[in-house]
């Protein structure tokens, strides 16, 4: 008979949800909400500012800034246009170089101004010193005098903000206008010997594997660093979308309920444990519905982008149990913190608290995703509220995780996802019906362990 109220209740919310136009908008809302800025970030990146960047150096050598120029120059035919389109596609470098003045400080003030009247980009500065080759690195007090020294370095002098790509740009021929000076004094011909100062191709390679059915060897197929990127972050994204969409309508469901006084209704047929279990099946319900189908999405999508060997199938079923363990802990949480609320506005306040564990894993997805078995993303994914987040992410990787740290952290999830639906369910009890000023913390907490 409990089990029947139960499934009565998921069911009405479930349908509920899945009926309305807000449930469909959403799942075509959503991934633009989240995937919205990467793809912003691709269309704007595809339209750069052609405008050229006139760069003046003041070169205390005097004799840095020709090969300098020449390297940028010989930069500039390399990326100015697409090879397939033969269209511009990056900015022009033009350089202005001035002979230095008696008065050093007038004359970098008079350069600043230039800068922010829009007549340069840029200006460097070349210190005198700067073709003495460095000394080799140690902790003496002269070797850090020197790496201070502004004439041993190059200065760079902008009032661009944000990410400087033209600071990016210039670190190339920088380099090589000073090395190509470095070997013309040691008296080799620069014209003849360019090629000293070529870079070498880095190529990313996969792992050689082993047939473990025929024991044929397969080579190394070719990585690309950003589909490497690209497919544990997708996956982990749409977990992270799916229990934020689905968990936090939770939170206002419940507390426009009890603001209606329907749950008065619905206490006279069920017990309190019974609404609230009944209510957090149905979301989970809606979320698995959701899950379907950016599921098959992602799929679609790896698959036509021709990385579909780089998303491990083995993480699946991790997937779909990562986002039932997190869906049943927030969804009880937010039941817990409805149920405390007399408002939609209190509710509002609290949906912060509420996203919490999915927020905070969010901001070390980048640390995690360059040092996936480090000693602080391990630590961070098996703490049991961000384990479902941190482990996928590191189990998406090709690097994986040791193969008893995900049983290690499922276990964690279970217990605390446990803990936390009989925590909820003692507070809703008491808090279902309560009216007026919303309870403090220690109130809730007397209630979770008090009943």
């Amino acid at each position: 008979m409990q089990m029947h109220k139960i499934t009565t209740i998921a069911k009405r919310d479930y349908i509920a949800t899945v009926r309305t136009k807000a449930f469909v908008f959403g799942l075509v809302v959503a991934p633009l909400l989240f995937g919205g800025g990467s793809i912003a970030m691709t269309f704007f990146k595809g339209q750069p500012d052609l405008k050229d960047r006139r760069v003046a150096i003041v070169d205390h050598t005097g004799v840095v800034a020709g090969p300098l120029v020449s390297a940028a120059r010989e930069k500039n035919d390399r990326e100015l246009f697409g090879k397939m389109t033969h269209r511009q596609i990056a900015p022009r470098y033009v350089f202005e170089v001035i002979a230095p003045a008696a008065d050093s400080k007038d004359q970098l003030l008079a350069l600043s101004g230039r800068v922010r009247r829009k007549q340069l980009a840029a200006f460097l500065e070349i210190g005198k010193d700067v073709l003495r080759p460095p000394k080799p690195a140690g902790d003496s007090e002269e070797e850090t005098s020197e790496k201070t020294n502004p004439d041993t370095r190059v200065s760079y002098y902008t009032n661009a903000g944000g990410i400087d790509e033209m600071r990016n740009w210039l670190n190339g021929p920088i380099n090589d206008g000073v090395r190509l000076t470095r070997l013309a004094q040691l008296g080799i011909d620069i014209d003849k010997n360019k090629g000293l100062t070529a870079s070498v191709t880095i190529e990313g390679l996969s792992l050689v594997e082993r047939d473990e059915k025929t024991g044929e060897v397969h080579e190394a197929q070719k990585r690309s660093e950003m589909a490497g990127f690209f497919v544990p972050f997708g996956v982990v994204m749409i977990l992270v979308m799916i229990v934020m969409v689905g968990s936090a309508p939770m939170l206002q469901n419940v507390t426009q309920d009890k603001s209606q006084r329907i749950v008065e209704t619905l206490l006279g047929a069920a017990t309190p444990f019974e609404l609230m279990t009944g209510k957090v099946l149905g979301a989970v319900g809606v979320s698995l519905t959701s899950s379907l189908l950016y599921v098959l999405a992602g799929a679609f999508a790896v698959n036509a982008l021709g990385i579909a060997g780089l998303l491990p199938l083995s993480i699946i079923p991790w997937f779909y149990v990562y986002l039932l363990a997190d869906m049943v802990m927030l969804c009880a949480f937010a039941a817990a913190l409805g149920a405390c609320c007399s408002t939609p506005q209190d509710a509002q306040n609290l949906a912060i608290v509420l996203l919490m564990p999915c927020i905070i894993p969010i901001f070390m997805l980048v640390t995690v995703l360059r040092q996936p078995n480090g000693v602080l993303a391990t630590v961070m994914s098996l703490v049991p509220p961000f384990t479902p987040i941190l482990m996928l992410l590191r189990q998406a990787m090709p690097t994986g995780v040791p193969a008893w740290q995900p049983w290690v952290g499922l276990l964690g999830v279970v217990v605390f996802a446990s803990a936390t639906v009989w925590a909820a369910s003692r507070i809703f009890r008491v808090a279902i019906l309560m009216q007026g000023k919303p309870p403090r913390l220690a109130e809730m907490v007397r209630w979770a362990m008090k009943g």
